[in-house]
């Protein structure tokens, strides 16, 4: 006997330049509102998750990494803040979800979301001018906060804030934050602001890696074989690169101690991020923009779930951020070096302005906040449908 598909309440949504499905926890089946097998299950099939065929033809998944992604929020149970915001990055082609790290792109529609399903406080929402949404991120335990634009009690949507990578202009969302740096320990896991990392089979790199918004290692382009210019067809066409930047990625986990060893990194595909910095040059975009050396300070290309990344990841570019603020690093040294609390980079779809303030106290490192704007947009809401067998463990 083939039973009904159920029905669960959600949102698509567009968060900066990538876009998920959204869920309030209370909506889910009571099966799936624990962290889990069923959990996992449910959500890959909403996402259309294992797909051989790479499209996500039966799901609501994008077969990218910036579109197939789950979020679930609920009202929060951290004093001080207003909502918690769970995080799952969606393999395309294997039935797996990462919850290791962030979605810095759709953080920015977080705000939104909680505002009209009634998960931030009536007394928090101003009728017109800005909402401050506190965030608690639960996948890194970290505070966030979304400056919300208001208009006669309803989440603005529309505007003319224009975002490189995204189609259409929107209302901007100013997003903070908190202290990013991810993980326990030192911002620089191996102490070191540059490092030499050994990839055995494929060569030694100079190498800063960080934990800022999200692990990160950077690399100089030169140094890989690159000019830091690239477009996602340069790189994800190319088996033999794909599979470098993989084992370069696995190398830099345990080296960064994220992992015990390399065999490891396929079950955590989400961090960290492998990215390529360069000094800045001009370029076309993927839109046939043209972008000036004068236009920004630094070109950074990164990898997420094993492609080039179509613009730059919100968590990747508060490490961007905090790297450059940080006199010594590669990101700061092909930015031309220096003291500095902003950087505008180049990415393959356009540039990016994000802001940073660090410190050093005693020998460590330390960023106070990051800060960036985004824009977020409600695509559909309604129900998602799943088959019942979901359900069983």
């Amino acid at each position: 006997m083939h039973l009904p598909q159920i029905k669960i309440p959600a949102t698509y949504m567009r968060g900066g330049t990538s876009k998920g499905v959204f869920f309030n926890l209370e909506d889910l089946p009571l099966e799936a509102q624990e962290p889990g097998v069923i959990r996992d299950q449910v959500l890959l099939r909403v996402i259309g998750s294992p797909d051989p065929y790479g499209k996500h033809t039966d799901g609501m998944g994008g077969a990218t990494s910036s579109t197939s992604k789950t979020v679930i929020l609920s009202k929060s149970r951290k004093a001080d803040h207003d909502v918690d915001y769970l995080f799952g990055q969606v393999a395309i082609d294997k039935p797996f979800i990462d919850w290791s790290g962030n979605c810095g792109n759709l953080t920015a529609a977080v705000g939104s979301f909680a505002i009209s399903n009634g998960l931030v406080d009536a007394d928090r929402i101003p009728k017109d001018g800005i909402a401050t949404v506190r965030i608690w991120q639960a996948n890194i335990k970290k505070t966030i906060i979304a400056k919300v634009p208001m208009t006669n009690g309803e989440v603005q949507e529309t505007g003319d804030f224009e975002l490189d990578g995204v189609t259409f202009p929107a209302a901007e969302v100013q997003v903070e934050f908190v202290a990013p740096a991810d993980g326990e320990g030192s911002m620089f896991p191996t102490g070191n602001l540059v490092d030499d990392l050994e990839v055995p089979g494929i060569g030694t790199f100079k190498a800063s890696m960080i934990n800022a918004g999200i692990p990160t290692i950077f690399l100089n382009a030169e140094e890989i074989g690159y000019t830091g210019t690239e477009l996602q067809e340069v790189i994800n066409s190319d088996p033999q690169a794909l599979e470098k930047f993989e084992t370069i990625r696995a190398h830099g986990a345990v080296k960064m101690g994220l992992i015990q060893n390399i065999s490891e990194a396929v079950a955590r595909q989400h961090t960290p991020k492998v990215a390529f910095v360069a000094p800045p040059a001009e370029y076309v975009t993927s839109s046939g923009k043209h972008i000036d050396q004068t236009d920004i300070d630094v070109s950074v290309r990164a990898m997420s779930m094993g492609k080039l990344h179509h613009a730059m990841m919100g968590t990747a570019a508060v490490a961007i951020a905090t790297a450059a603020a940080i006199p010594g690093t590669l990101v700061n040294l092909a930015a031309g070096g220096g003291d500095r609390n902003e950087v505008t980079f180049g990415h393959p779809s356009g540039t990016l302005k994000v802001g940073a303030e660090a410190s050093l106290v005693g020998d460590q490192w330390q960023v106070d906040k990051a800060i960036m704007s985004r824009s977020a947009r409600v695509l559909m809401e309604g129900w998602v449908r799943v088959p019942s067998e979901t359900l069983n463990p």
